[in-house]
């Protein structure tokens, strides 16, 4: 409902050592290559962005969170699809694949209510490998009432089963704390990291599972478990965002846990660069996934890139080593 911050983007200034740039707030234009876009990803190369300007929404009269569980991957993934491309008004869609569904479930607490929820939901014919789908609906009271109805009718066509508003609040009010577990697993002797990527529809399992079984075994000949999990999330007509997370114990040196956390990293992003994958849907590029830029825009598409931090920073002074290694 609400888009990336590079819908949200309208315009603004720009300092640059060549001078200052303004971006008009035109709401579109076809004059031209997108001024506007050259600075959102730039990464600080182009300049300094001293003035924005945002669109904003209203704050809506009603917004409600919902979960629905699915007996299986592949009815999960393929009722978002549908859910997404018939164009279902939903402000928020997130799919947990079947490991983080245990996972999430496992971290919710209360344990006994959450028994009952298994109970149930294994009497519906959703037990081993069901998947969570969390859902929002934002405006009015007809609009949610509506959007709400149409999801539950369509996911009901690939056995989805509705189960209210309480997961939906546990997700809202724990959604900005959930990071802050980082350093307490910490403390407990685990590393945590995330990846994402985005891929077309008929390359989501493929790329998912490819991402996954390279987590999972990379740190074999070390005798080394990864717990790794993914949900989807930023729904896409032609595809959506894979977001993984993954867990590893930390060695007995900060350098073992570096070089760990290297060869789980740098593997993986090899493997989605080079299977359709973007290196990035939304965490950027920064210094970490610069060296994997070129497999996914070209040699051509590096040398525009590279001719467009030289038009403005000729000396490279400018976040040096950030997206383009020169």
């Amino acid at each position: 409902r609400y888009g990336r911050i590079e819908q949200l983007f309208a315009g603004g200034r720009i300092e640059t050592l060549k001078g200052t740039l303004d971006i008009p707030t035109i709401p579109a234009s076809s004059a031209g290559p997108d001024i506007r876009e050259m600075i959102l990803g730039s990464e600080g190369r182009i300049g300094l962005i001293t003035e924005v300007k945002v669109r904003v929404t209203p704050l809506p009269a009603h917004e409600s969170f919902h979960v629905m569980f699915f007996p299986s991957w592949d009815k999960a993934r393929t009722a978002c699809r549908k859910l997404v491309q018939n164009r279902t008004q939903l402000s928020m869609l997130r799919l947990s694949n079947a490991t983080e569904t245990e996972t999430q479930l496992a971290l919710a607490g209360h344990p006994g209510m959450i028994g009952l929820l298994e109970s149930y939901l294994g009497l519906r014919g959703a037990k081993d490998g069901k998947c969570m789908m969390t859902f929002g609906v934002t405006g009015s009271k007809r609009q949610c009432r509506n959007a709400l109805k149409e999801t539950r009718e369509l996911c009901r066509e690939f056995g989805g089963i509705y189960t209210g508003k309480q997961l939906g609040d546990k997700w809202a009010a724990k959604r900005f704390t959930m990071p802050y577990l980082r350093e307490a697993l910490w403390e407990l002797g685990y590393a945590v990291d995330t990846l994402e990527t985005a891929t077309d529809w008929d390359n989501v399992d493929k790329l998912l599972n490819q991402i996954e079984e390279n987590l999972r075994n990379q740190l074999n000949e070390k005798k080394e478990l990864v717990h790794v999990f993914t949900h989807l999330s930023h729904f896409y007509t032609q595809g959506c965002s894979l977001y993984t997370t993954y867990v590893f114990r930390v060695a007995d040196s900060y350098e073992e846990t570096l070089a760990r956390w290297k060869t789980l990293k740098t593997s993986t992003s090899e493997i989605i660069v080079n299977n359709r994958g973007t290196i990035s849907h939304q965490h950027g590029v920064g210094k970490d996934h610069a060296p994997f830029l070129p497999v996914e825009k070209g040699e051509l598409g590096m040398l525009a890139i590279g001719s467009l931090c030289q038009t403005f920073d000729p000396a490279g002074l400018m976040n040096p080593q950030t997206l383009v290694q020169k």
